[in-house]
C-alpha cells in the first residue's frame, strides 16, 4: 500500500466516523430543525462541517454565567415579596390572565401598576429626551446599548455622560463587544478617564470561551435615570442612517413609575453576569397618576427558557379580534410559524408589518421565502418603504402592547439578550395602533397573487438563505 493510498483510507475512516459521530451527538443537543441541517452539513463535508459545528452549533453559555443569571433571578424574585401593593391584579377571565403568571415565571417580574408609558417614534424626539434626562440626572445613569457609533449622536451621549459624571453623578455605560466596537474604540477611554464606568459585554477573541457562543450578543436598549425615568425599546446610540438613503425608525417607550426600579435590576443583572460586581438597586419608585400597568420581559442564552418566542407565541395564541407584529427582521421558528397561521385561520385580523428596504441581505432573502404560505392562510403583509423600519413590537386586541429590543427571528428567540416590556393598557394599545396606521398608509400591501408570481430564480434564493438561517 501506498503512502497516498494510506493517508486516503485513514481519511475515509476519519469522515465516517464523524458522520457517525455526529449522528449520535448533534440531535441531543439543538432543536430538530438545526440538527437535519447540521447533519446535513456534516454529511456533505465532515471535516469542515465539525469543526463549524462545534463553534455555532448551539448558544451555550459558560456554566459561571448560567449561575451568575440563576443567582440574579432569585435576588429579583426575592427583592419583589415586600412591594406586594404594587402588584397589578388583571381583572375579569381575559388574556391578561393567562400572560401575568407566564411572564412572571419566564422572566421573574411582576406586573407593577402605577406607571406613565410615553411612545416616541421620531428619532430626534428619543435622542433629545434621553440627553435631557441624562442632563437632570442627580444619583445615577445607567445605559445599556448594543450598537454605540462614533458619530454625531455618540459624541453627544459621551459628551452628556462626561458632564454628568463631573457634577458627581455614578454613571455607568454597558455596551455589546461586537455591536459597539467603533463607540468602545472611540469613547471609553476618554469615559473612564471621565470617571464613566464603561463595561463591554460578551467580549469575543481569546476571551470568548469565559462568556459563551461567540455569536451571543446582548441586543438590550435600556437606559434608566436614578429612581425617576427609563426606556425601552429598539433605538441605538447612532445617526439613524443603518441603511443608506433609508434613515432608521423607531419605536422607544419612556417609562415612570415602578416599572423603572424593575429595568434597573435588569441593568444590574447583566453588569453582574458580565463583572461579578452586585449593584445596589432602588427599589421602589413613585407611583404616577396614569397608572398604566406592565411587566418586564428579560430574554436569552443564561435563561433556561426561551422567554421571547414562549411570550411572542402565547400572545398570538391569545389574540382574539386583531394582532399587528412589526419587525425588521421576520425569520420565525415553526412555533411561531404556526401561532401566526393559526390566528388568521381562526379569523383574527393578523397584520405584518416589516421593512421593505433592510440591512442584512440573506435575512430579507430567508424572510420572503415565508411571504406565500403566510398569505394563503390570510395574514395580512405590508412593506414600510419610506425608512428602514427598525422598531419592533406588538398589539393584541385593544387590551396589550409589546415593546422592547426583540426581533421575530431565531435569534433574537434563541442567540440574543433581549428586552421586552409588556403594558397592559388600552391607551398606550390606542397610541401604538395610531403608529402602526402611520406604517400601513406609507407600506406596499402585498397579494397572494402577484407575490405567486416572482421569478423561479427568486424562490430559489430564498430556500437557500432560509436552510442557511436554520443552522441556528
Amino acid at each position: 500500500m501506498t503512502e497516498t493510498s494510506a493517508i486516503g483510507g485513514w481519511l475515509l475512516i476519519l469522515d465516517w466516523i464523524i458522520r457517525l459521530g455526529a449522528l449520535c451527538w448533534i440531535p441531543t443537543r439543538t432543536t430538530p430543525a438545526a440538527a437535519r441541517s447540521w447533519l446535513l452539513l456534516v454529511g456533505f463535508v465532515p471535516l469542515a462541517g465539525l469543526p463549524l459545528y462545534l463553534l455555532f452549533g448551539h448558544p451555550w453559555l459558560s456554566r459561571e454565567r448560567i449561575r451568575r443569571q440563576a443567582d440574579a433571578s432569585q435576588v429579583i424574585r426575592e427583592e419583589q415579596k415586600p412591594l406586594a401593593a404594587l402588584r397589578w391584579q388583571p381583572q375579569g377571565q381575559g388574556a391578561e390572565q393567562e400572560m401575568v403568571p407566564l411572564l412572571e415565571r419566564l422572566g421573574d417580574f411582576m406586573p407593577t401598576h402605577g406607571n406613565a408609558i410615553t411612545l416616541l417614534d421620531d428619532y430626534e424626539e428619543a435622542l433629545r429626551a434621553l440627553l435631557e434626562d441624562i442632563a437632570q440626572a442627580r444619583d445615577r445613569v445607567h445605559l445599556l446599548y448594543y450598537l454605540m457609533f462614533d458619530d454625531r449622536v455618540g459624541d453627544l451621549v459621551c459628551q452628556a455622560l462626561l458632564q454628568a459624571a463631573a457634577r458627581g453623578v455614578e454613571c455607568r455605560l454597558m455596551l455589546d463587544a461586537v455591536g459597539a466596537k467603533r463607540g468602545l474604540r472611540a469613547y471609553a477611554r476618554r469615559l473612564r478617564a471621565g470617571g464613566v464606568q464603561v463595561q463591554e459585554l460578551l467580549p469575543g477573541g481569546l476571551r470568548w470561551r469565559r462568556s459563551g457562543r461567540m455569536d451571543l450578543r446582548n441586543h438590550r436598549k435600556i437606559a434608566v435615570f436614578d429612581n425617576r425615568a427609563a426606556y425601552v425599546g429598539s433605538q441605538n446610540l447612532a445617526e439613524p442612517r443603518f441603511v443608506p438613503g433609508y434613515p432608521n425608525r423607531e419605536l422607544v417607550a419612556r417609562v415612570e413609575g415602578p416599572a423603572v426600579a424593575h429595568l434597573e435590576a435588569v441593568f444590574a443583572s447583566d453588569w453582574y453576569l458580565e463583572t461579578g460586581q452586585r449593584l445596589e438597586v432602588i427599589v421602589t419608585t413613585p407611583e404616577r397618576q396614569a397608572n398604566s400597568a406592565t411587566q418586564m420581559l428579560p430574554s436569552g442564552p443564561a435563561y433556561p427558557f426561551s422567554n421571547a418566542r414562549d411570550t411572542v407565541n402565547a400572545l398570538i395564541h391569545l389574540a382574539k379580534r386583531k394582532l399587528v407584529l412589526t419587525t425588521p427582521y421576520f425569520v420565525p421558528d415553526d412555533g411561531t410559524l404556526s401561532a401566526l397561521r393559526i390566528a388568521a385561520l381562526s379569523g383574527v385580523d393578523t397584520q405584518l408589518i416589516l421593512s421593505w428596504s433592510n440591512n442584512q441581505r440573506l435575512t430579507a432573502w430567508a424572510q420572503e421565502s415565508y411571504y406565500a404560505e403566510l398569505l394563503a392562510s390570510g395574514v395580512k403583509i405590508a412593506l414600510y418603504r419610506p425608512h428602514f423600519l427598525h422598531a419592533k413590537h406588538m398589539s393584541i386586541d385593544d387590551s396589550m402592547a409589546l415593546v422592547g429590543s426583540m426581533n421575530l427571528d431565531i435569534r433574537s428567540f434563541a442567540l440574543n439578550a433581549e428586552i421586552g416590556m409588556l403594558c397592559y393598557d388600552p391607551n398606550v394599545v390606542a397610541r401604538m395602533r395610531q403608529i402602526e396606521a402611520q406604517y400601513l398608509a406609507d407600506a406596499e400591501h402585498l397579494t397572494l397573487d402577484a407575490w405567486n408570481r416572482r421569478p423561479a430564480w427568486r424562490r430559489s434564493r430564498e430556500g437557500i438563505a432560509r436552510l442557511a438561517d436554520s443552522f441556528i
